[in-house]
């Protein structure tokens, strides 16, 4: 009997600790969790290197729940239209999510004709693991991340962040731009 109350006590503890210690998304003054995912020719890119040269603007997609999200396609688009007036001032880092099998090849479709700009770096999520150390994954049918984005400070504090907790909502190029002539 005292091993069955004991094994009881600590599943309960387990529990609870799992409980208290899940991610959330970082917020504003919180340090950004370091992370490393691959650019879709296998380099690895991590926040921490990125930071060593400049800001990061991260914006994470929806990436792929079944079908190009073209709410995220808008999105892109806007900040590749603006890619000249980031440059010099931050990394934009993007980050799409989704189930590993062929989330390459979606991705690449994902990129056709966009025009990327070489500054900008694109990285995939294979099965979510960045999605879920930032707290930002949507765990329902036919979703896979919380549309977000975040700048990130040389010191890798988070110094601005938005989460949308549906495909609108999302960040846009004039308010990312306002809030990176903020961090000086």
């Amino acid at each position: 009997m005292k091993t069955i109350r004991s094994l009881i006590a600590l599943a309960t503890l387990t529990l609870v600790s799992f409980t208290v210690h899940a991610a959330s998304p970082p917020a504003v003054g919180d340090a950004a969790p370091e992370f490393t995912l691959n650019t879709l020719d296998g380099k690895a890119v991590s926040l921490k290197d990125q930071l060593a040269k400049q800001p990061v603007v991260l914006v994470v997609l929806r990436g792929w729940p079944g079908y190009q999200c073209p709410i995220c396609t808008k999105q892109v688009g806007g900040f590749v239209a603006k890619a000249d007036e980031f440059s010099g001032k931050a990394t934009v880092l993007m980050v799409y999510p989704g189930p590993a099998e062929k989330l390459k090849e979606h991705a690449e479709e994902f990129l056709k004709n966009k025009n990327w700009p070489k500054d900008f770096v694109f990285v995939t999520d294979p099965d979510y693991t960045f999605t879920k150390a930032y707290g930002l994954r949507w765990d329902a049918p036919g979703e896979t991340a919380y549309p977000s984005t975040f700048i990130v400070d040389k010191a890798g504090k988070v110094r601005f962040a938005k989460v949308s907790k549906d495909h609108g909502g999302r960040s846009n190029t004039a308010e990312v731009l306002k809030a990176l002539a903020e961090l000086k």
